[in-house]
Order: C-alpha cells, then structure tokens, then sequence
C-alpha cells in the first residue's frame, strides 16, 4: 500500500513510564501500547535490548519501525502516579511531560522531519505545552535556521485539551518573541503595533488604545515622562480593553506591565558587561500583553484590561539626574536617587490611572529589581500583595503551569524606607540602599494603590533561561505568562468578588 502523502515525513513522540518498583518491564501510555500493537510488539522488544530502562526526561530512537513514521522517539516520563508536589509547589506530573516531550520534539527538528505527531501521554494539554515551548527559538535574523517542525496530536484523546496547551505556549512564545527581539526592532511604538495585530488576529471584539506622549501629558504622568525625556524615542501608552464577560460592565482584572524597551540605566549607567540583555526589561509589558491575546484567543468568560507605559531609559542632556524631584499622577513628589531604578515611576503613574476602571484586581508584572533575581533565583515570580484571595488564586494557577510564585513580604518595615526622604514624599530607593531591594521597591509601588485587590510580580529572576526550565531554550523566557493566563482563567470561574 502507498503511504499516505502528508505523513510521509513524520516523527513520532511516545511516552513510557518508570516502574513504581525498580524491576520488571516498563509501562507504556495508552498510545505507546497501541502502536506496539500495531507494530507486533517491536518496539517493546528493540526497547528491552537497546539499554537500560528509560529514565525520566531520556529518550530512545528507532526508526523503520512503522511505514507512516520512519522515526519514533520513545520519552521517559518518570513515575505515572506522581502528582502535586508539596515540596516543589508544582504537579510533577505535567512538568515531567512537558519537559519529556520537548526533548523528542527538539531531536525529531534535529533529524529534518517537518512534523511530529505527539503522545498526549495522559495530559494533551501539558503535551502541547512541551512540544511548542521547546521547539521555540528565536532566529528572525539568521539565514541558518533550524528546521520548522509543525507538532500535532497523536491520536484523538484529548483534542480540546491539546488545542489550549497550544495556544498557551504560543502566547509565552509571543512573550519570549517580544522579549528576545533587538531593542531597535522592538521600539516603543513598534512595541505597540506588533502586539495591535496579534490582537486583531485573535479577536474582533478588542479595544486598542495606542496613546502618544501628549496623552501622556495630558494624564500628568509626570514620573513617566521623567524616564522617557532622556531617550530619542516617543513613550507610548498602551491601553487594551477585552470584554469577554457576558456583561461588559463587570468590574475588569485590570493588568500593568513595565515596558521600558531598553534600559541602560540613565545617568546612573549600568556596566556595559550583559547590558544587552537590557533589550528585555519590557518584559512585564511583554507577559501582561501576550496574557490578554491568550485570553482573547480563547475567548474567556472574564473583562480584562491591560495597560503598559513603554519608553526607554537612556542618558541624554535631558534625561532625569540623581537628586532630581518629579510629581506623579496622584500628585506624590518623588526624589529620584537612582535613575536606573526607573521601571518603578512608569509603574507609579500606570498604577494611579489603572484605579479608573472598578478594577476587581489590579496585578502589575516587572523585571524590577536585581535584588529579585538574587533572593529566588529563576525557580519563581516573587508575588507581593495586599489580598490572600488574589494570592491563592495565583499560587494555585502555578502549581497547574509549572511557572512558580512565592510570597514576598509588604511590610510597613520596607515602606518607612522609602517615605523617609530628604527632598520628597517618596525616594525611589530605599535608604539602606540595597538591603530589601525587591522588597523597597514592592513598598514604594503600594503608596500608588488604593485597592485592596492588587499583587505586583518582580519577575526580574525569570526574565531568561539559561538551562533551569528543560522545555525552554536558551534565551529570554517569556515567564510567567502561562501563569497569568491560567489565573485569569480561575478567575473568570470565581464568581465571588472577594
């Protein structure tokens, strides 16, 4: 019989499970033991005298095996049973499929073949996950690119469920798009444009505003303009409305994300060692952006607002000196001490304006602070928030994704280092100078928020992967928008206002 034409070049992906107990034969998932069916038992038996027994996250070859998949990639997928992990705060489960099945994925690219069908291995959704996420990279300005590989289900368990793991990794690949991408090419204003048209792409019933700096002005976001008075580039204002509630006048969640499209520190220069990865400091813009096209795309029950400052930070003639005192949106006078600790006065003015709106939630995203990445490293977002409600909702929806929160403290401690200021009401630093660094900052943005519903995400220490996340490649991480996606998506299911 012919092969049929367009699985002609096809890979395989095939999850196998560890034995509960350590000997004994492994265990296939359902799709697994259908295909040795369908091959006579081979692939069990060239399993069995090809090495030892697959461990979680390794991967076995074979090819020949069958005439419409000339390359199947057996993936180990650790124990079956395995869950929540109260240790880890994440079920291990669907980590351990999204990391197994982006190592087959990566290594049927690497063998040419333009597509994979994959095992939904018992979760079609962590699945899809794994196999977009880990086939990502960026390479828009280099001829030599790896091969495009197009994953689809293996099977028909679990369509709908593959169907949103796909769009939820193509809305962190957005994000790690946006985030990756050279701050010359990603401008402010294109900054805006791009995301205006993955918009219009996902759903016509979205609202876009692109406001220009004389908007801006007009809003008297003082501290804002401040940062983007130094820089060549227009600030903008982005504003997005999505209305997916059946009433358009349920209070939104409202989300601010920093934009700040490069950030050489200002005057108070950063050292020219890694400042490209500076092109990323919109990576709060970034998360928040890619996390409404997400929802819109999968057109959630939920009324969402996204607002996102952007400009860049630069030393100019013009651009703000340390020592220099600027008034933002709710009249507060700050002293700006470092001009580097910038992100928190588009923050400060974003925040002031996002109260307009009968938010039910106001959650901002920033790569704030360096003082993040040194207390959690890349393992979390740090969560700071005045609501247990707010902060349930957005633990629980990260033990789901994998892309972990921990709790950081909003003590009144922080904040008296950040009012006790010689020229201002505020300092945009606080005066122990780096003691508490993520945490001063946390305390200078809460004297802009009125509601009792808000949480700010220093996301500084997930901003790139280095090998940390096995289904991320190399690069900036587009985290944790997966998280905000699925909180969203909790949200949109609690009917309780809090």
């Amino acid at each position: 019989t012919l092969v049929r034409p367009q699985l002609e070049h096809c890979g395989l992906v095939l999850g196998i499970y560890a034995n509960e107990k350590e000997e004994g034969p492994p265990q296939f998932t359902d799709a697994g033991d259908a295909f040795d069916r369908c091959v006579s038992g081979k692939l069990r038996e060239l399993l069995s005298i090809s090495g030892p027994l697959l461990k979680k996250g390794k991967t076995r070859i074979f090819h020949g095996l069958h005439q419409d998949f000339p390359s199947v990639v057996v993936v180990g997928l650790g124990k079956k049973s395995i869950g929540v992990s109260d240790q880890e705060n994440w079920d291990e489960g669907k980590e351990n499929i999204r990391a197994a099945v982006s190592v087959g994925c990566r290594q049927v690219q690497d063998l040419e073949i333009p597509c994979v069908e994959v095992d939904p291995c018992g979760d079609a959704q962590a699945a899809a996950e794994g196999a977009i996420l880990g086939l990502y990279e960026y390479d828009e300005f280099k001829k030599r690119k790896k091969p495009v590989v197009t994953p689809q289900l293996h099977g028909s368990d679990g369509k709908e469920a593959w169907q949103k793991g796909t769009i939820y990794g193509e809305g962190q690949n957005l994000a790690r798009h946006l985030m990756e991408a050279p701050a010359n090419y990603i401008t402010p204003i294109k900054f805006a444009e791009l995301v205006e048209q993955k918009l219009k792409a996902a759903h016509s019933g979205v609202k876009i505003h692109i406001r220009s700096k004389s908007w801006i002005e007009e809003q008297q976001m003082g501290a804002f303009l401040s940062v983007a008075k130094g820089s060549e580039e227009p600030p903008v204002f982005l504003e997005i409305h999505y209305s997916g509630s059946a009433n358009t006048n349920d209070p939104p969640l409202v989300l601010v994300g920093k934009g700040v499209t490069f950030d050489s520190g200002g005057i108070s220069l950063k050292p020219s060692s890694g400042m490209d990865a500076m092109r990323a400091d919109m990576g709060g813009a970034a998360t928040v952006c890619s996390a409404i096209v997400t929802a819109a795309t999968l057109n959630l029950p939920l009324n969402i607002i996204v607002l996102a400052p952007l400009c860049e930070n630069m030393p100019s003639g013009r651009a703000n000196k340390p020592g220099d005192v600027v008034r933002a949106k709710n009249g507060k006078t700050i002293q700006v001490d470092n001009t580097d600790a910038e992100g928190r006065l588009l923050l400060a003015d974003a925040l002031c304006y996002a109260h307009n709106f009968n938010a039910r939630a106001i959650v901002n995203a920033a790569t704030l602070t360096g003082a993040m990445d040194i207390a959690l490293g890349s393992a979390a977002t740090g969560v700071f928030t005045n609501s247990s409600w707010l902060w349930t909702h957005l633990y629980e929806a990260s033990i789901l994704t994998g892309d972990r929160v921990w709790r950081m403290p909003l003590f009144e401690h922080y904040t008296k280092q950040v009012t006790d200021c010689p020229l201002a009401d505020l300092s945009n630093v606080g005066k122990y100078s780096r003691a508490g660094g993520a945490c001063t900052a946390a305390a200078f943005l809460k004297e802009f928020v009125t509601i009792s519903h808000w949480a700010h995400l220093d996301i500084a220490g997930v901003m790139s992967n280095k090998d940390e996340v096995p289904y991320l490649r190399k690069g900036m991480a587009g985290r944790p928008t997966r998280t905000l996606v699925e909180f969203a998506t909790r949200l949109s299911q609690d009917n309780q206002s809090a």
